[in-house]
């Protein structure tokens, strides 16, 4: 059976049990403490937790979901994966354990003929929480379950809850024996891999309270409404129904396997390790397809650096099998192949799609061969030292900043006979696992406090009106201080004010909040931030200038005009640029990010290289013509799929509902999903005038632009500017940039004479210098202050020139001098003083001491500085002292 047919076959059945089915939600979650989805649960959360109203009583999904934290077991066990598809049905209040139960046991049981899934009931097992008697009872009577194939388990393993206190409750997950060859009798309790879990049911129908780890937490109560979650993991159903040892070997990941196999020259089974390297790239190529689909590119922080190091661990796994060639354009293809059918975008986007990977292949390739050169270096550097380990935190910073593997690390070091301080490496990674977790768990702890939203949400969603009108008459729901409600507020105070209806649009799709006031009888409120810290919910910070306000009192929001004329000239003028960009660069250059307030905007877009002067002007004129031409705004609501349909570009990062906004700007040539404010017109905006064009990652460039009066006051100081220059050389304007480079050359030939003029005046002093060597022990000695110098590049030439003098015998020289008024002495050393033991750095170390600083280098040349110039003298006695 096909892994589509199994979702499939899933859907419909739930479907045809008055389940809504919705799509998948992206892999980007919507979850600030989470990087992706991570779990079929994950874009449910609010409505399980009560924060927000369920749209529907019970549904049914296949999602799709991304987990990192186990990467490096990918490829060495059947289920371990980093992309995997979640199908899940749900009951918000509806249906519980009964229920559950029984659809679950249903589907997995009805012969494959009558639409189910064709287990055979004598190869499943189930687990039930200790305590939950309830469960085991369906069980039982349902479907008919022996005792002994019912186990229960510890809240370790079978009690589920958010690690935070709130909803919580037992969950019992249902078990695929695969048989006595692959392992030992006893049950799922036996931990053993012959049992695959293929479905968890989770029965939420507690309160819990304070706690630390899985299991130490107190149960609070029972909630008003029980809710049903469950996940049925796709994959795992696919490689026992397929009859495969693994889910990399299912229909949608075997392909890429077999390429990378093919490429290789190697055979599939022949080899454990090449086996564990050929299924890390199966899974990674398709998780990195995936990934780039909704709209993640690579980079080095956040979700950019897991999908970099999933494409940088396929190649590492391609060059252990001993291809060190690019890969990616035949793998990638398999892979699109592979999973097209159920996400159709994975073809449709797949031009943006293998830009991105092949350009990071590419990167990564050149960053191996600079990574083993700067390698080769610290292995050099450490065996010159007499040393026969490479230091762990040199492994660390190729890894953490470079992106070098430590298995690289550890081969290139044992193939010139070192091992590396793995120790060390590894208290490293866990120094920044343990900070990483530290941050999600304050993440964590703070969303808990959005538990003060939720009755303000079951009130109903914020209606925003300010596509409409500037000034909306409301009511306040409620008063929010510190995380708590409150009936007033009074003078002074900052607090978050919630109102039925808002004129002020809430920072949201690349467009910053509105400024504006909330003015009601005897009271003033100075709008600072306006968020939505709930799906449908709008919050504003403010400060009460004047009076007090309380709950249920008359309240208008007033928007800023002038603000929001700025605001509405921006987004439209991102808009703008976006398509200005794609009909230069092609396709290709699809949005990636965008940030607009009054005045300025900045845009991110896919590419790889930085754009020439000539680019950005035609990018700049497109973008003014259209402005000139005055091409109508359009605003309407459409289902998504018809919006979709029509071209209207759903940007990456975004969350869309079933109805969409569709903002036309002069009809197709922009169309996009927005539910930002927009000008009537394109001649609204005015003026555009890109300011900046930089990189913000190996795969994305940034255009900055001003816009509107902005962008006029710029030009206009610009315009001042040349004025003012066009006066002081007499030069008219046209002429300037030859006139300018003119003079650009005539100042660096003056400044060549003037340094061959400085450098033959501190050659002069040479002779003067070598007059005053004295014999300090075994060598011979300069040790002078020579007053001001331009710079310590002189310094050091006047040093090492009176060492040269000095001839071969033992010579020391130390120079001190005041640049750019602060103290610097250089010492050096020929071979007869060190061979005599006279070594530069100590010297040099122990003369900036001296001078409130520090210092040191090599044995035969060293630098030292401070602060203190009125010690100069007593500096080099030390050097003096020193040399004996």
């Amino acid at each position: 059976m096909s892994t589509a047919e199994i979702r499939r076959r899933f859907l419909d059945f739930f479907a045809a049990r008055g389940h809504t089915i919705v799509p998948s939600a992206s892999l980007v979650s919507d979850d600030p403490t989470l990087l992706f989805t991570i779990a079929g649960m994950v874009p449910f959360v609010p409505y399980l937790t009560g924060l927000v109203p369920p749209p529907y009583p019970r549904v049914a999904d296949s999602q799709k979901c991304i987990r990192t934290l186990d990467i490096d077991e990918v490829g060495k066990t059947p289920r371990h994966g980093t992309f995997f598809q979640m199908l899940g049905n749900w009951s918000f209040g509806d249906y519980f354990k009964k229920e559950a139960i029984t659809f679950a046991w249903e589907l997995l049981t009805t012969p494959e003929g009558e639409g189910g899934l064709g287990f055979d009931p004598k190869d499943l097992w189930v687990t039930v929480y200790e305590d939950d008697d309830e469960a085991r009872t369906y069980w039982r009577d349902i479907a008919g379950l022996p005792d002994e194939r019912i186990q229960g388990l510890g809240k370790e393993t079978n009690y589920w809850s958010t690690g935070v206190p709130g909803p919580a409750g037992p969950c019992s997950e249902i078990f695929f024996d695969r048989g006595p060859a692959y392992g030992i009798d006893g049950g799922p309790a036996t931990d053993d891999d012959r049992y695959v879990e293929i479905w968890n049911l989770v029965f939420m129908q507690y309160l819990r309270g304070e706690g630390t780890g899985k299991a130490d937490f107190e149960i609070l109560g029972e909630l008003p409404k029980k809710n049903v979650d469950t996940g049925m993991g796709l994959e795992r159903v696919a490689f026992i129904k397929q009859g495969v040892e693994n889910f990399y070997e299912i229909d949608e990941v075997r392909p890429v396997l077999d390429k990378a196999a093919e490429i290789a020259g190697k055979t599939y089974g022949a080899n454990h390790e090449d086996d564990v390297r050929l299924r890390v790239i199966a899974d990674h190529v398709r998780s990195a397809l995936m990934l780039m689909s909704d709209g993640v590119t690579p980079s080095n922080e956040g979700r950019g650096y897991i999908l970099r190091r999933l494409l940088r661990r396929t190649v590492r796994a391609m060059r252990l099998l001993g291809v060190e060639s690019a890969t990616f354009p035949a793998l990638f293809a398999q892979s699109r192949d592979a999973m097209k059918a159920t996400y159709p975008e994975v073809a449709t986007e797949y031009d943006r799609i293998s830009h991105l990977a092949f350009g990071e292949e590419d990167t990564f390739l050149r960053t191996l061969a600079s990574g083993t050169s700067i390698l080769d270096t610290a292995v050099s550097n450490t065996k010159a030292a007499g040393k026969t380990q490479l230091a762990g935190d040199t492994a660390f910073l190729l890894h953490d900043t470079y992106g070098f593997p430590i298995d690289l690390t550890l081969e290139v070091a044992e193939e010139a006979g070192l091992s590396v301080d793995r120790s060390a490496f590894d208290a490293l990674m866990a120094e920044q696992k343990s900070k990483a977790k530290a941050d999600a768990r304050a993440k964590k702890r703070a969303i808990a406090d959005l538990s003060v939203y939720s009755d303000l949400r079951g009130r109903g969603e914020t209606v925003f009106t300010g596509y409409d009108e500037l000034q909306t008459e409301s009511k306040v729901l409620g008063i929010i201080v510190d995380g708590v409600s409150v009936p007033r507020a009074s003078e002074g105070q900052v607090v978050e004010i919630i109102l039925a209806e808002t004129a002020l649009y809430a920072e949201s799709g690349g467009q910053d909040a509105d400024q504006g006031v909330i003015v009601g009888p005897g009271y003033e409120l100075e709008v600072l931030d306006v968020q939505k810290p709930v799906k449908g919910l709008i919050s504003h910070t403010v400060q009460v200038t004047h009076g007090e306000v309380g709950v249920d009192d008359v309240a208008t929001s007033v928007v800023d005009a002038d603000y929001r004329r700025g605001a509405r000239q921006a987004h439209s003028g991102t808009h703008i640029i976006h398509a200005a960009l794609r009909q230069v660069l092609g396709p290709n250059a699809h949005q990636s990010g965008s940030y607009n307030k009054a005045g300025y905007l900045r845009l991110d877009f896919s590419w790889n290289q930085g754009l020439s002067a000539a680019t950005r002007s035609e990018i700049e004129e497109i973008s003014n013509n259209a402005i000139r031409d005055d091409l109508e705004v359009v605003t309407r609501e459409l289902p998504l799929a018809e919006a979709k349909a029509l071209g209207a570009m759903a940007l990456f990062g975004e969350k869309y509902g079933d109805v969409v906004r569709v903002v036309d700007i002069g009809g197709p040539w922009s169309r996009e999903l927005c539910a930002g404010t927009h000008v009537g017109s394109s001649s609204e905006i005015g003026m555009i005038n890109l300011i900046s064009e930089s990189s913000v990652g190996s795969t994305n460039r940034r255009v900055e632009s001003l816009v509107g009066l902005e962008a006029f006051r710029d030009l206009t100081a610009e315009r001042a500017i040349v004025s003012q220059l066009s006066g002081a050389l007499k030069t008219p304007r046209e002429q300037l940039p030859e006139r300018i480079n003119d003079l650009v050359t005539s100042l660096k030939a003056a400044e060549k004479k003037i340094a061959a003029f400085e450098a033959r005046a501190v050659l002069d002093r040479v002779p003067g210098l070598l007059e005053k060597a004295v014999r300090a022990a075994a060598v011979r000695a300069v040790i002078e202050n020579v007053g001001r110098l331009g710079s310590a590049d002189d310094l050091r030439m006047l040093v090492t020139t009176v060492r040269e003098r000095l001839g071969s015998d033992a010579a020391v020289v130390a120079l001190a001098a005041i640049v750019n008024d602060r103290p610097v002495v250089i010492v050096a050393t020929n071979r007869a003083a060190r061979d005599a033991g006279v070594k530069a750095g100590p010297l040099a170390k122990s003369a900036a001491t001296v001078l409130g600083g520090g210092g040191g280098g090599k044995d035969d040349l060293a630098q030292g500085g401070g602060s203190d110039t009125a010690a100069i003298d007593s500096a080099l006695a030390t050097v003096r002292n020193a040399i004996g």
